[in-house]
């Protein structure tokens, strides 16, 4: 029953999103440089977070430089690399499970407070924080995973 009530979650976003005009989504150049800033470097300290924190995943490393964040999960699992796409304003993000996605900001429907929106794929509706809490969590399974605590994921 989750299952289909998550599923029902991820359509009406996706049609939300998909029926959004090109300028409900545009963000001023500020504001996408802050955004995108702040969710990186909150993603990238929860990253060191959880692989200094691993007991179960060996060969971890992560690095974030020059707006691009690179998690190397060892041999197992892959390196999933996060980075800003000023010219388009997105994050690309590529992972080893999912492949490569490419999210747009867009402003939370009556969103309160600094954090309100979220990055989101919009050929399905799924946010990055969503997509890595279920890629991740799959991942470092001895430890209590939430992206969802990060800023920019509601």
């Amino acid at each position: 029953m989750a299952d289909n009530a998550s599923q029902q979650s991820h359509r009406d976003i996706f049609l939300f999103y998909s029926n959004q005009t090109e300028d409900d989504s545009l963000l001023d150049s500020v504001t996408y440089d802050r955004v995108c800033s702040e969710t990186l470097d909150a993603l990238s300290d929860y990253f060191d977070q959880l692989t200094e924190n691993a007991t179960d995943v060996t060969g971890t490393d992560v690095g974030y430089g020059d707006g691009v964040l690179t998690v190397n999960l060892g041999q197992d699992y892959g390196t999933y690399v996060i980075n800003r796409q000023t010219p388009n304003k997105q994050i690309w993000l590529s992972s080893p499970t999912s492949g490569p996605k490419r999210f747009d900001f867009v402003s939370t429907p009556n969103g309160d407070g600094p954090n309100a929106g979220k990055w989101i794929y919009k050929h399905s509706g799924e946010s990055l924080h969503e997509l890595l809490q279920l890629e991740i969590g799959q991942i470092f399974k001895t430890q209590n995973v939430n992206f969802m605590e990060l800023p920019y994921c509601s």
